[in-house]
Order: C-alpha cells, then sequence, then structure tokens
C-alpha cells in the first residue's frame, strides 16, 4: 500500500492538511510572480529570508520574478515551518495525529475576522489559553483566530 506522502495532492485520499498547504502554495507563488508590487515583494521578501534564493537583491528579485517557481514557495513554507525541505514537511503534514506549524495563507479561507494580532507567539498562546482560539505563527508575529467548531486544516495551539 503506498504511503500518504505518495498520492497525488488533489486526490481525494490526500491528506486535507497537504492539499490546503499546496493550494496556499499556488496563490503564494501567483502573487510572486504578478506584476504589482504590492502583491509580489510580500511573497519575494519571504523567499530572500528564508534563503530559498540567494544572491539576490529584492530589487533584482522583482526584475526576476519570472524564475520563480512553485517548488521555490514550498521550500519557503517548509522552511518557515522548521524543516530543511518540502518532501520532510509534507510528510509530516500527511500524518493528521502530528502537530505541525500551518501557514496563515493555509488557514485564510477559514480564519474569519476579527483576529487578534501578537508580537510574539508566546504572548498570542498567553491570549488564547485565556480567551480561546487557535495561534498561527506569521513569521516573528503571531495571530489568534477565533475557535473553529471543526478545524479539517488541523491548525495546532502549540505551534
Amino acid at each position: 500500500m503506498p504511503t500518504p506522502a505518495l498520492f497525488h495532492p488533489f486526490e481525494s485520499r490526500a491528506p486535507e492538511r497537504v492539499v490546503a498547504l499546496l493550494r496556499a502554495a499556488k496563490l503564494l507563488h501567483r502573487d510572486a510572480v504578478a506584476d504589482s508590487r504590492a502583491q509580489a515583494l510580500p511573497v519575494l521578501r519571504r523567499l530572500l529570508s528564508s534563503q530559498v534564493l540567494q544572491g539576490l537583491s529584492l530589487p533584482q528579485l522583482f526584475a526576476q520574478k519570472a524564475m520563480v517557481q512553485r517548488k521555490h514557495v514550498l521550500l519557503m513554507l517548509g522552511r518557515e515551518a522548521g524543516f530543511d525541505d518540502w518532501a520532510g514537511y509534507r510528510e509530516v503534514l500527511a500524518d493528521s495525529a502530528a502537530p505541525v506549524h500551518m501557514p496563515l495563507e493555509a488557514v485564510a479561507l477559514k480564519a474569519g475576522y476579527p483576529n487578534h494580532w501578537f508580537s510574539t507567539p508566546e504572548q498570542a498562546m498567553a491570549h488564547a489559553a485565556e480567551q480561546g482560539g487557535q495561534v498561527v505563527q506569521v513569521g516573528t508575529q503571531a495571530v489568534v483566530l477565533p475557535q473553529q467548531p471543526e478545524c479539517p486544516v488541523g491548525i495546532e495551539a502549540g505551534l
């Protein structure tokens, strides 16, 4: 029997967290290659800060944004979650019981409004412990999303 990591990402048998992350990567990739600086620059900054693409300045990368591929965005998401590569991150995502960091883009459609932002994940966790909600780390900051009755993408409060 094939392991869950070998399933095609959009098959019904693929873990929902993997599918949610692949959809987020698709949207981030689309933003990264957009002509609008407002869309492209946040993603390009993240690619540079996670050292997926090296040896380029932000203006140089914006001028050559067509070189950004989906694999670069997936590697960026994996590194932001604390993994060395996308394959390791995907393997942990496929294990539905494992607590794992999910980027805000993967849960944004189910996030709702209002959300409470904090300077550190520790502050967000303290707020979530008192008020309820789920913590999602975004760079060095964190957001507490309202408690969802059923969270299919598996946001973990413990990051």
